[in-house]
């Protein structure tokens, strides 16, 4: 059993208690840095760093008159603190505090997302192992096609959450960046150097250039990363939705006891979490869309993205975190049906084998237009009367005259389907 988090954990990184917590971290790094540089004295820094504190619901009673959440923030901290407070802030404008905590926010988001991926790419590892050697029809368009190892499913899927993972792991390093540069970006007030201790304090790289903001278009990819994470969670649920199909049921999500499928029909047993995953990944799509829009602004510096984000990074990083820690136990728990799968390997009476019937004519010298009419004609034959393709094919006298009868047994193999699973396994990491 996979070790899971609580969806607790990523909504209390977006509580009111913890925003203003960033908030304030960014506030003492900044003054730390600033009593390094000989601006802030030791007696007023001793005094900050003891005393600094806030409470969330005085906040909210100032910013009722401040209609400012930062001015109604330092209003209260500064209660706390007394006179020392006059350095608190010290040359810095509203969104160097603010994006700068959205920063440290979105990195503690990404790190538990990080963390639900690892555990989801564990649980599909397993089952590409457990599974490696179970026949089922491989389908395109969703008709049948060949046969093709089950357990390739899930690594296909732990290939693509690898990928998921390394653009995670490029979104979080492109978001984890600070500043403290003033009110136009431009350091009159403050220097960089401030900047630089102020984010190694908060573990974070001080950005390039910022103008009031960090720019947003890292959140866009941010917040983009998260949607094809989504999608990817999608997909598998849109394959286990098409698996539990009652013609189909090759799989089917682990139904609990005392559950119920339907207030009508007490047969039913539906694959709600896939449909659950499939929806709520419609939500993280149009988020990202939100994000993108974010990124253009009046001269680089308006706040018409705060509003949006307040919304869309809260929303999208939680609803990932709870998709992730369904997917988990869904995939972990999936009931699979090796037998139903063998029945629909025959569903189409040998039809699967005539890639491997036309190639063996190929090998014959016979053109491949004669050889593809030939297996053709037998494969109509055998979808119209419903004989096995093997009986077909032992009856058309034009074919016995190119292969002998044993020659015709050899291509109703399995073998060959599952030959190179093992090297796909290797390629893949699994």
């Amino acid at each position: 059993m996979i070790e899971r988090y609580s969806r607790h954990e990523m909504s209390r990184i977006w509580e009111t208690q913890n925003r203003f917590q960033c908030m304030l971290d960014v506030e003492l790094a900044a003054c730390k840095a600033m009593n390094e540089l000989g601006i802030i004295p030791d007696a007023d820094l001793y005094n900050i760093l003891q005393n600094a504190d806030f409470d969330v619901e005085q906040i909210q009673e100032i910013e009722k008159t401040t209609k400012h959440d930062v001015i109604a923030f330092l209003t209260n901290v500064s209660e706390f603190v007394g006179d020392s407070s006059r350095w608190i802030h010290f040359g810095m404008t509203s969104s160097d505090v603010l994006d700068t905590a959205t920063s440290i926010q979105l990195k503690q988001a990404g790190e538990l997302i990080r963390r639900d991926l690892e555990k989801f790419s564990e649980v599909l590892r397993i089952r590409a192992r457990e599974h490696k050697e179970t026949l089922c029809i491989g389908r395109t368009h969703g008709i049948h096609a060949e046969p093709t190892s089950f357990g390739l499913k899930f690594a296909l899927w732990f290939d693509e959450m690898q990928r998921n993972f390394d653009r995670l792991q490029h979104a979080v390093r492109n978001i984890a960046v600070g500043q403290i540069s003033g009110a136009v970006g431009n350091y009159a007030h403050i220097s960089p150097e401030i900047e630089k201790i102020t984010c190694s304090y908060l573990d974070l790289k001080p950005v390039n250039i910022s103008s009031q903001i960090i720019q947003r278009d890292n959140i866009a990819e941010f917040l983009n990363t998260l949607a094809i994470i989504a999608s990817s969670i999608e997909k598998i649920a849109l394959e286990i939705r098409h698996l539990q199909r009652t013609e189909v049921l090759e799989v089917e999500e682990n139904f609990t006891s005392g559950q119920k499928g339907s207030s009508a029909m007490p047969h039913k047993r539906n694959p709600i979490i896939s449909e659950r995953l499939c929806g709520m990944a419609r939500l993280l799509r149009a988020n990202a869309l939100a994000a993108l829009e974010n990124n253009a602004l009046w001269h680089e510096r308006d706040i018409s993205h705060s509003s949006v984000e307040r919304v869309i990074l809260p929303d999208s990083t939680i609803l990932l975190n709870y998709m992730l820690n369904k997917i988990i136990p869904l995939i972990e728990n999936l009931l699979i049906y090796p037998e139903k799968m063998k029945e629909n390997l025959e569903l189409t009476h040998g039809l699967i084998f005539s890639q491997v019937l036309l190639l063996d004519l190929a090998k014959k010298g016979i053109r491949r237009e004669i050889s593809y009419e030939l297996v053709q004609r037998n494969a109509m034959k055998c979808w119209k009367t419903k004989k096995p393709f093997q009986e077909v094919l032992l009856e058309d006298t034009e074919l016995l005259r190119l292969m002998n009868r044993s020659e015709l047994n050899d291509v109703f193999s399995y073998s060959r389907f599952l030959e190179h699973v093992d090297h796909i396994f290797q390629r893949a990491g699994i």
